[in-house]
């Protein structure tokens, strides 16, 4: 790493400025300064990389967790042919109901008519479809409840039995803890009336 990098290169710097100052008037003083100085900025790298550590720990963008995500390959495919990757790097806050590679399989003959560029509103519905604005985490779904997607349809929520379904789509992974709201994995690929 560059800090890594940067450490070593103040500890060659300290020495260096050791052995000059020892070898001149300066003597003492000057050797326990250039290790005071060389301290000081090991210190301050230290509490650089500390920052930049906690940053790296953070949550990722709705966007940047489905491309790291190898079984939401084909929804990243589709995103951007919908051009909406960009949407979901923002900060606006989103609760993605993502299907995954083998939901968007099962309807293959769909995806493939959707991602033609003359049906690229088409796809940006079905996507929008599966999207609603804000944070709805896992505790917060009812039975029977209704969801405003960014399409502007309904998704009608359903537990039974310890299972959540989103439109008839089984939650497979829950709450994806992302930076700009939260992502809820599904087995199937969800259309709306209207496209």
């Amino acid at each position: 790493m560059k800090t890594q990098k940067s450490l070593v290169l103040v500890g060659v710097f300290a020495l260096f400025a050791i052995l000059v100052t020892s070898c001149g008037d300066g003597g003492k003083a000057a050797r326990e300064k250039a290790t005071q100085d060389s301290i000081r900025v090991a210190d301050s790298l230290t509490a650089v990389q500390r920052v930049a550590d906690s940053l790296a720990a953070l949550p990722k963008t709705i966007a940047e967790t489905a491309i790291n995500t190898p079984s939401l390959s084909t929804l990243v495919a589709a995103l951007s042919a919908a051009e909406l990757v960009e949407v979901f790097k923002g900060t606006d806050a989103f609760t993605v109901f993502a299907p995954t590679n083998d939901a968007f399989a099962a309807v293959q003959s769909t995806v493939d008519m959707l991602l033609k560029a003359e049906n690229k509103s088409k796809l940006q519905n079905v996507l929008k479809y599966h999207v609603v604005a804000g944070t709805v985490k896992a505790a917060d779904l009812s039975d029977g409840q209704e969801l405003t997607t960014l399409q502007g349809e309904k998704l009608k929520v359903a537990i039974k039995d310890g299972k959540v379904t989103i439109g008839g789509a089984e939650v497979v992974a829950a709450d994806v803890a992302v930076s700009n709201g939260v992502v809820h994995v599904i087995n199937k690929v969800v259309v709306p009336k209207k496209m």
